[in-house]
């Protein structure tokens, strides 16, 4: 795999030319053309794509209307309650509300049931469609019924990619979704936009988890891709089939890139034609002579079966470079578990180690990556006529939907899976966000899923449980299981795949699924269930700022994960103040009872009274704000909390992570950088503030309070470095903060105190 260091030229869709002082000369003998770099831009994929969904009239600043949006259903409450409490009348687009997480949360009651209840209603009342519990994921019903090529999908879910199939999909928190129901508008700066070449054909054995995770490797931690779309082409991508370019494009949000898109082939058009639509395929190559301002160029080839080891999809390896030197990498997994878990708990990984060889607990086969039909046609080639065996080593498929369900009991797949001892679950999402197959404690699971985070898998470490994950492709998965539970690679399998033929049943979703055909019903009274609860009221930005930090994680990258877990938590997402509780409760447990501290200064100015009888230690510090700034007082000053983290929002679109903050108070969060757009998005569209620091020693600790003055005003004037205080020794000591590049409309978000009061009517 190579990483080009400048920009590269991409002629005729097969030949590469690197941007260096002979690049014109050498594209002008090829094409016998002229053309500019910026000329050279234009000719991608994505840019034609962005360029017909964007409004603003300029290309250097996008305002993007989508055509459909998809959300699950432990985020479409939350986004319909913000929609709601801003007007909305009807979804002007189609919208699609899947079921695919709170189904087997370990909550109990009726929370679950009660938000699928809500979502029907809202279905009929708004005019949505709805998919029932166990029929789809969301990202494979997506594919199925709702991807076209060169249309653009906006989701509320992280991995939301659709690029195989000519799809640009982007996933962000829920806010931006609010946007496009209030017929908004999703505004960015031009993406940069890497090309990924591929060429040659992938070994017997290699599964599109294995190419992804080797991409992944390559480019996570340079941030090469990051924020910007990654253009699959190349003579090697007809050399996949389009179940395995579907399963390399969902891995893409794992690289930290904004979407995705591919050229597209006879194979994606067929695909098309399988699912009865043949009208939504759309031939899309680059033109003659396209410009990408990076490129990854990859021999597929080359890719060996691979693992990613806990915890973070970019620990990759190949599993024969693990198994010839097990004890090194394991050491060094546990050595991370004790930076991730503050040494509050010990991982051994070592004693898994069996006769030489690695022995796995769990096997998962799952969701939007794992869950399709020819990468379980192929594990069921593996396993057919063996068996996992008696001891601790189990096999969980989750079919990616009921037709690719229904498909593999009518080709026997499904019979030859469960008759060697695996277990055939429904369409679920669970065991990709800790609510399901939770391993046991000090348990080391394989699975061909999204992410492998910390606490991912379910386990609490609060309470002194410790589990962990790699992520492997379905194909060694299996193998392993054939080896009853002793880490395989499939290239040392001999098997036929049979790579049966994929039929879609249409029936299965007209039976069931309700679609509105874009008809809104204002009769129907919505269903709120007794946890679905407001958005509590949020107060605008105050003239002046005190922020205490409450929170200070010095991790290289802080997950959505840390910030607010998955897993049974996920129920509490229709509840705001419910699910904040929860808050940082896996990273650290003291923020939510130090956050609720300080936030009774607020509420006390919100009730007119004194902060600092609410808050004592509160005095000295406006004591000190006072003698430099005189106007400070209950009308122009907001107290709240803010936290500090190195690189935090790796991970989920989650809004959660950012909204159970401001629900607690939290007005800001200070950070080296931001891991994706999508988290500091949130951020803003929550009303918080998205503050910097230069990296190197911190003018701050936890639990000191920073005084921003003026802030307001350094908002509406633009500002983009801003003064700072901290308390120290009973003086004001002054550092800077910065706050990046916002929009007008962002500002005026963070003005108003949320995009609920942004759009309140």
């Amino acid at each position: 795999m190579k990483l080009y260091e400048n920009g590269v030229y991409l002629v005729n869709g097969n030949e590469l030319v690197e941007d260096n002082g002979d690049a014109a000369n050498e594209i002008l003998s090829k094409t016998g053309q002229n053309i500019t770099k910026e000329e050279a831009a234009k000719n991608t994929i994505a840019y034609g794509i962005l360029k017909e969904h964007n409004v603003s009239g300029s290309m250097d600043k996008l305002r993007i209307k989508f055509d459909k949006l998809t959300s699950h259903d432990i985020t479409f409450v939350g986004i319909i309650q913000t929609a709601r409490a801003s007007g909305l009348e009807k979804f002007p687009i189609p919208y699609v509300l899947t079921n695919c997480h709170n189904s087997l949360c370990a909550v109990g009651g009726t929370i679950n049931e009660d938000d699928h209840m809500f979502g029907l209603t809202c279905a009929k009342r708004y005019g949505g469609i709805y998919v029932p519990p166990h029929q789809a994921v969301i990202h494979q019903f997506a594919r199925e019924m709702l991807a076209g090529g060169g249309k653009m999908i906006l989701g509320s879910d992280s991995h939301t990619r659709y690029g195989a199939l000519g799809t640009m999909a982007v996933g962000e928190g829920g806010p931006e979704l609010v946007k496009q129901l209030l017929s908004q508008t999703y505004d960015i700066n031009m993406p940069g936009i890497v090309g990924v070449y591929l060429k040659g054909t992938p070994v017997k054995g290699v599964g599109p988890q294995d190419i992804a995770l080797a991409i992944i490797g390559e480019v996570f931690a340079n941030g090469y891709v990051k924020n910007k779309v990654m253009e699959f082409v190349g003579p090697g991508v007809s050399n996949l089939s389009v179940d395995c370019r579907i399963g390399v494009d969902v891995m893409t949000t794992e690289t930290t890139c904004l979407s995705s898109v591919w050229r597209t082939d006879d194979a994606v058009k067929e695909f098309y034609e399988i699912h009865g639509r043949s009208e939504d395929y759309k031939e899309l190559n680059p033109k003659d002579t396209a410009y990408y301002d990076g490129m990854i160029e990859i021999d597929l080839g080359e890719i060996r079966p691979m693992i990613a080891m806990p915890f973070h999809p970019s620990n990759t390896y190949t599993i024969e470079e693990l198994n010839a030197n097990l004890m090194d990498i394991l050491d060094d997994c546990e050595k991370r578990a004790k930076v991730s878990f503050d040494g509050s708990v010990d991982l051994d990984l070592k004693s898994k180690v069996r006769n030489g060889k690695l022995y796995v607990d769990q096997g998962i086969i799952a969701g939007c990556a794992g869950g399709g039909f020819e990468n379980i046609c192929d594990a069921a080639d593996i396993l057919k006529g063996t068996s996992i065996g008696s001891d601790e080593f189990t096999l969980s498929v989750y079919p990616a939907s009921m037709p690719v369900y229904m498909e593999l009991v009518r080709n026997g797949s499904a019979a030859a899976l469960m008759q060697a001892g695996a277990v055939l679950k429904t369409a679920f999402c669970g065991p990709c966000f800790g609510a399901g197959d939770t391993p046991a404690n000090n348990a080391f699971s394989i699975r061909h899923s999204t992410r492998n985070f910390p606490n991912r898998e379910g386990s609490k470490v609060q309470n002194g449980q410790i589990a962990s994950v790699a992520l492997m492709d379905a194909r060694s998965i299996a193998a392993t299981a054939a080896n009853k539970g002793y880490l395989t690679s499939a290239a040392d399998m001999d098997v036929e795949f049979t790579k049966p033929k994929y039929f879609f049943d249409s029936k299965i979703y007209e039976n069931r699924v309700f679609d509105s055909k874009g008809a809104a019903d204002a009769s129907v009274e919505i269903q709120l269930g007794p946890n679905i609860k407001d958005w509590p009221a949020m107060s605008p930005l105050p003239k002046h700022m005190i922020l205490k930090v409450v929170s200070e994680i010095h991790d290289p990258v802080t997950t959505t994960d840390e910030l607010i877990p998955s897993g049974e938590t996920s129920s509490y997402r229709s509840n705001p103040l419910g699910l904040a509780e929860f808050t940082l409760s896996r990273k650290d447990p003291a923020y939510v009872g130090l956050a609720k501290d300080i936030q009774k200064a607020q509420k006390a100015i919100e009730a007119d009274t004194c902060p600092c009888e609410a808050v004592p230690e509160l005095a000295p510090v406006m004591e000190a704000v006072k003698a430099q700034y005189q106007d400070v007082n209950r009308e122009t000053i907001g107290i709240g909390s803010t936290i500090f983290a190195v690189k935090p929002g790796d991970g989920s679109a989650r809004e959660k992570a950012d909204s159970c903050q401001k629900v607690l108070g939290g007005w800001a969060n200070i950070a080296n950088e931001y891991a994706t757009k999508r988290y500091r998005s949130n951020l803003i569209n929550w009303g918080m503030l998205p503050l910097l620091i230069e990296a190197g020693e911190l003018p701050f600790e936890n639990g000191d309070y920073i005084f921003l003055p003026d802030i307001k005003n350094e908002i509406e004037n633009k500002a983009t470095e801003i003064k700072a205080f901290v308390y120290k020794d009973g003086a004001l000591k002054e550092f800077k903060l910065m706050l990046g590049e916002l929009t007008d409309d962002e500002r005026s978000i963070i003005l108003k105190g949320c995009l609920i009061n942004y759009n309140r009517r």
